[in-house]
């Protein structure tokens, strides 16, 4: 089988479109890394939600340290008696028998020479 020569204008149509292709790679390859930097899920978007991640895993990390604590807490209280003693020292003011309970009252400012009087 013979091929016929192809003419001046086939090849120019054929570079044309050559240059037309490589126009629309260069446009969707541009379309593609401007969504890639400036979409909604681009990467300053990744980079927020990845800050959001460690700092939700540090508050979570402090969250199961907290209630460790309470767990302790608890556990005291359920079976600890001087721990319940105490507490009803501190919140109740509760005292053993044969205790002498001091109160203090608060100290009033003296009267000095440029102090004003309360009326």
């Amino acid at each position: 089988m013979i091929k016929r020569n192809r003419g001046r204008s086939d090849l120019d149509r054929q570079q044309r479109a050559s240059e037309w292709g490589k126009l629309i790679a260069v446009a969707v390859g541009l379309l593609l890394v401007m969504s890639f930097f400036f979409d909604d899920m681009g990467i300053p978007q990744y980079w927020a939600m990845r800050n959001q991640e460690q700092q939700l895993e540090r508050e979570i990390r402090e969250l199961k340290v907290k209630n460790a604590e309470l767990h302790l807490e608890v556990d005291r209280l359920r079976y600890d008696p001087e721990r319940l003693e105490e507490l009803a020292r501190e919140q109740l003011g509760f005292v053993r028998k044969g205790e002498t309970v001091y109160q203090l009252a608060p100290s009033v400012p003296s009267v000095g020479a440029g102090s004003v009087v309360p009326r």
